[in-house]
């Protein structure tokens, strides 16, 4: 589980002024904060919606927030990209995921052909994982991308030649929110990307998708889900 270590407080988004800055009403003043995810999540960042800031400082910061979380039909949803891979991380090496038992994360951010994968993975035998993090979900289903992705196809790529070379393989979808009931990727969005990942399947590298568990306090994986090829 990832705790939230420093206060948050609650404020209405405004409008985003580029990938990764942002605009909030709080406590009745205008505020810009950091926006750790350069996805598009139109349907959670727009004008008048309840969101999540934690306060922030440091040297070089240009902001004294980052927007953290947004409000959906009532749900939180974690919107922090940099979260899934500590998330991952730490399940596994405590066991806590279904399919990676009897595995270790070895290292994280390696080489692996012309593309860099999350982790490696150590066991007896040893792999390679890709994270996704997710926060859009329709009708239940989560999806990925929200926004064309050619580096996610090359990252599947990899992952095919590091099966094919004898190495374990796995992609995992990390949906930051609870209302999700299954996963598929987002064909009408991009289409190289779902064609990718279903090639990738029928190679043998292992898609897996969970959902968490996310308040004020912080997030953590709670279940998997199937995935919808």
């Amino acid at each position: 589980m990832y705790l939230i270590k420093n206060p948050t407080k609650t404020g209405r988004f405004i409008k985003r002024l580029n990938r990764f800055v942002a605009k909030v009403e709080v406590d009745g003043q205008v505020v810009k904060a950091h926006v750790p995810n350069s996805g598009r999540m139109k349907e959670l960042l727009f004008s008048g919606n309840r969101v999540v800031l934690e306060e922030k400082s440091g040297e070089g910061r240009k902001t004294s927030y980052d927007l953290i979380m947004a409000e959906y039909d009532g749900y939180l949803v974690s919107i922090d990209s940099r979260l899934p891979n500590y998330l991952v991380e730490e399940a596994i090496n405590k066991g806590q995921l279904p399919g990676f038992g009897g595995l270790k994360v070895e290292r994280r951010e390696v080489s692996y052909g012309d593309s860099r994968l999350d982790l490696k993975l150590t066991g007896e035998k040893e792999g390679y994982c890709e994270i996704k993090s997710v926060t859009l979900v329709k009708d239940g289903i989560a999806m990925f991308p929200d926004a064309p992705t050619s580096r996610g196809a090359r990252h599947l790529r990899e992952l095919i030649r590091a099966q094919k070379e004898g190495f374990q393989a796995f992609i995992v979808f990390l949906v930051q929110r609870d209302d999700a009931v299954a996963f598929k990727p987002n064909d009408e969005t991009d289409p190289e990307f779902g064609t990718a990942l279903r090639e990738a399947m029928a190679s043998g590298v292992q898609v897996k998708a969970y959902t968490c568990r996310v308040s004020e306090r912080g997030v953590e994986v709670i279940r998997e889900i199937p995935v919808e090829i």
